[in-house]
């Protein structure tokens, strides 16, 4: 279980995150949704290491995390699909998926979980030698999950994974998402497309300018008329 309390982040004097507090209990898909510069990506990087937190709290199973290093954070069993994707462009699609186990020495295993991320994305199978940058974007997209799904996460963060791809590839990304978490992976989702995200999620928390502002089950925030309003159009 991730537990957040009471978060507070600023950058240069702007308060990114006032206070939030959740929880991403083990086993479930948790969304956060809200606009732009609501905080989502902030979050997220703080629970990495990548941003200080000014005061608060972010346990993973009763330890804190606060305070540790990005390595140690990654070693404890979570990893992040980054924004934008972020492959190796010039290495190959089967030297980017090595990449996401560097901190594991168990090489058998690690050439087991590659035939395991071919299993869940077989197009990153037929193009193994292929340079991530020649890839498309929801092909970048794949290789930027199946790389963090190679450190063995047992909480995987996923940041705006439809972002810039067609409708199409969203409901293959989105697939996925469902089946890492059947297979034992907890998850927490910042995505615009809040739809989606919201069919998915078992509870779902919205974000507006560094606030947590509702929470709920994703079909009760799906439900909602001011979610409705504002994330998903009048007509849903």
């Amino acid at each position: 279980m991730l537990k957040i309390e009471n978060l507070h982040v600023s950058y240069g004097g702007i308060q990114a995150l006032r206070g939030i507090s959740l929880e991403v209990p083990d086993g479930k898909i948790v969304t956060l949704i809200g606009a732009n510069g609501a905080g989502k990506s902030t979050t997220l990087r703080t629970i990495t290491g990548l941003v200080k937190a000014a005061s608060g709290s972010i346990q993973w199973n009763g330890e804190e995390l606060l305070g540790k290093s990005i390595d140690k954070i990654v070693g404890s069993g979570i990893a992040m699909s980054p924004e934008g994707r972020r492959v190796f462009a010039d290495m190959s699609v089967l030297e980017n998926l090595r990449i996401g186990a560097y901190l594991r020495k168990d090489k058998e295993e690690i050439e087991k979980d590659v035939q395991w991320v071919y299993s869940l994305f077989p197009r990153l199978e037929e193009r193994s030698w292929q340079l991530a940058g020649t890839l498309s974007g929801g092909e970048q997209q794949m290789l930027a999950v199946g790389r963090a799904l190679m450190s063995r996460p047992k909480l995987m963060m996923l940041d705006e994974p439809s972002l810039g791809l067609a409708p199409l590839v969203v409901q293959d990304i989105f697939s996925i998402i469902g089946e890492i978490n059947k297979q034992g992976v907890t998850v927490l989702l910042i995505e615009q497309n809040a739809n989606m995200a919201l069919k998915i999620a078992d509870l779902a928390y919205v974000l507006e300018t560094g606030n947590i502002t509702m929470s709920g089950t994703g079909a009760e925030l799906l439900a909602n008329e001011k979610v409705r309003e504002a994330y998903l159009g009048k007509n849903g």
